[in-house]
C-alpha cells in the first residue's frame, strides 16, 4: 500500500511560480515511476509530467514544457513539480500518481495505481 499527500498548492497570480510537493509512503518508493496530473471540474483528468524512478528520465505535456520541473529526492520519498510562469489556464486540482508496477514514469493515467487526495492550484489573471 502507497500513501501520497500533495501539498503546496494555492492562489497565485498569472506569471507567478508555485511548487507542489508529493510525501510518498512505502520502502521500494525509488522503484515507482511518478507522475502530476491535473483536473478542472467537469473536464478529464490530463497527464502534466511525469519521472522515472532515478529521476534521470523526464516527461512533459506541451503546453508545461519550458515552464514546469518534475523531479524526486528517493532519499526523502518525495516527488516535486516546480511550476513557473503560470497561466490562468494552469488553474486546476493537481494530483500526484505512483506507477508501482513499472519505473519509467508514463503520462498513461490508468498505469497509475496510488493518488493522493490532490491539492488545488488557482492562477489569477
Amino acid at each position: 500500500q502507497v500513501q501520497l499527500v500533495e501539498s503546496g498548492g494555492g492562489l497565485v497570480q498569472a506569471g507567478g511560480s508555485l511548487r507542489l510537493i508529493c510525501a510518498a509512503s512505502g520502502r521500494t518508493f525509488s522503484r515507482y515511476g511518478m507522475g502530476w496530473f491535473r483536473q478542472v471540474q467537469g473536464k478529464e483528468r490530463e497527464f502534466v509530467a511525469a519521472i522515472n524512478w532515478s529521476g534521470g528520465i523526464t516527461s512533459y505535456r506541451d503546453s508545461v514544457k519550458g515552464r514546469f520541473t518534475i523531479s524526486r529526492d528517493n532519499a526523502k520519498n518525495t516527488v516535486y513539480l516546480q511550476m513557473n510562469s503560470l497561466k490562468p489556464e494552469d488553474t486546476a486540482v493537481y494530483y500526484c500518481a505512483a506507477d508501482t508496477d513499472a519505473g519509467w514514469g508514463t503520462s498513461r493515467r490508468y498505469n497509475y495505481a496510488y493518488w493522493g487526495q490532490g491539492t488545488q492550484v488557482t492562477v489569477s489573471s
